[in-house]
């Protein structure tokens, strides 16, 4: 029986993309990786949130969380620090928003066709790395097509509602099981971890994980 991650997360959300390498970087360190599998379940910061939104993204954030510019520009250049440090290149000023729920359905359509983690690296990295748009369908397809998905089935994918149950599906668990904040991971079903951990904070709750299981 494999081993499974299951890890709850938004494309827009900068803790998420940090939190994905830092546990890419524990698990090429676990004994037991190749038993590992990885499921990226769906969740919304903003299930709300439009689509094409006006403005920047500092005026966004400091709206949406009543900090000053100030604020918001040290905030993103934390973050961009802390993402450089594990190889990504953030470039949050240019960020646009958008509404999520359509590249969560694409996450889940990858999930279906064997390649969900490359299709959430190219959403993430378009996002956060390239400053494409997050919802023009357009672009999701050429997004998704990158990622190994065929284009034509991504473009009838989100020309319906198909996988809309899926992502809705992830967000229910959530809130069942009290995930309010990504990431968030759920090791073999044993263990939870809350936030962008440190690799060795991941590595050991990956160990811990691994011993509950054998031991069950």
């Amino acid at each position: 029986m494999p081993f499974i991650v299951e890890i709850w997360s938004d494309v827009v959300c900068p803790w998420c993309y940090l939190g994905k390498r830092r546990f890419e970087s524990a698990l090429s360190r676990f004994e037991h990786r190749d038993d590992v599998e990885v499921v990226w379940r769906s969740f919304e910061l903003d299930p709300n949130a439009e689509r094409n939104p006006t403005g920047t993204s500092a005026e966004r954030l400091a709206a949406k969380y009543g900090m000053s510019p100030e604020e918001v520009a040290a905030s993103h250049e934390r973050l961009t620090g802390f993402a450089a440090e594990v190889g990504l290149e953030y470039h949050l000023d240019r960020t646009r928003g958008g509404n999520t729920f359509d590249a969560h359905r694409l996450i889940q359509l990858g999930k279906a066709r064997g390649v969900q983690d490359a299709v959430k690296e190219r959403l993430m990295r378009a996002y956060f790395t390239d400053t494409e748009s997050i919802d023009d369908h357009e672009t999701l397809v050429r997004l998704a097509a990158d990622a190994g998905l065929d284009a034509d089935e991504a473009r009838a994918v989100l020309a319906s509602d198909e996988y809309a149950d899926a992502v809705r599906d992830d967000e229910e668990l959530a809130r069942r099981i009290g995930i309010n904040g990504v990431p968030f991971f759920v090791l073999g079903r044993r263990y939870g971890v809350s936030g962008a951990q440190t690799p060795d904070v991941l590595l050991e709750a990956l160990d811990k994980s691994w011993e509950a299981l054998a031991a069950a």
